[in-house]
């Protein structure tokens, strides 16, 4: 597989970002469909067998992930959430609902003053599996994000045994996302209809 000039697949990237989140935003029963979708991963192996999760929390119209963080915390995992800072994703160790607040653009995240506890602050290397958001993704584990590369940035220092599973409704899916040679495609996504068997990072 060669990867489409930059220009070009930026441009494909956008236009396909534009319609996911039209499908997205159009998508009914998007609670039902989530529980759906979140249940099907917690029961795949990877999620069974894995010791520490990286859970998103959705916003906006993605597939909705904090309907499930009590039954995850319930689970006897440790569960990990991200925040943002200056451009980079912070891992942070959840083991309560009431350790997150409403922050910025009214994104659910660590409340402020317990971001700098130490016990709290999570190395991406200690994940052994990263549930993923993601605005479109094809069925050979193509993604694409919001074109700011914050997954990007964390994944390139995830393990490489550590399996990356996205969350997406069937809207989401497209023939085929443009990918350059520095992407990442994910192990599997599952959406509402299926579990499909990404490339990975191999």
């Amino acid at each position: 597989m060669t990867a489409e000039p930059v220009a070009d697949s930026s441009a494909r990237k956008q236009q396909i970002r534009e319609q996911a989140h039209a499908n997205r935003n159009a998508q009914e029963n998007k609670d039902d469909l989530s529980r759906q979708i979140v249940a099907r991963c917690m029961a795949m192996p990877e999620y069974q067998n894995a010791k520490t999760v990286l859970f998103y929390i959705d916003v906006r119209s993605e597939v909705r992930t904090r309907n499930d963080l009590t039954n995850a915390l319930a689970g006897g995992k440790k569960i990990i959430v991200p925040y943002c800072v200056e451009g980079e994703l912070e891992l942070f160790h959840l083991e309560n609902n009431d350790e997150l607040a409403i922050g910025m653009y009214k994104i659910l995240e660590p409340k402020d003053e317990l971001r700098s506890v130490a016990a709290k602050k999570v190395d991406v290397k200690e994940i052994d599996l990263i549930i993923v958001p993601g605005v479109a993704f094809d069925r050979r584990g193509g993604r694409t994000g919001h074109g700011k590369g914050y997954y990007d940035k964390l994944l390139e220092h995830a393990r490489p045994d550590t399996p990356l599973v996205a969350l997406a409704f069937e809207c989401q899916m497209f023939d085929e996302i443009p990918m350059q040679d520095h992407d990442v495609y994910m192990d599997k996504v599952v959406t509402e209809k299926a579990v499909y068997d990404g490339l990975g990072r191999r």
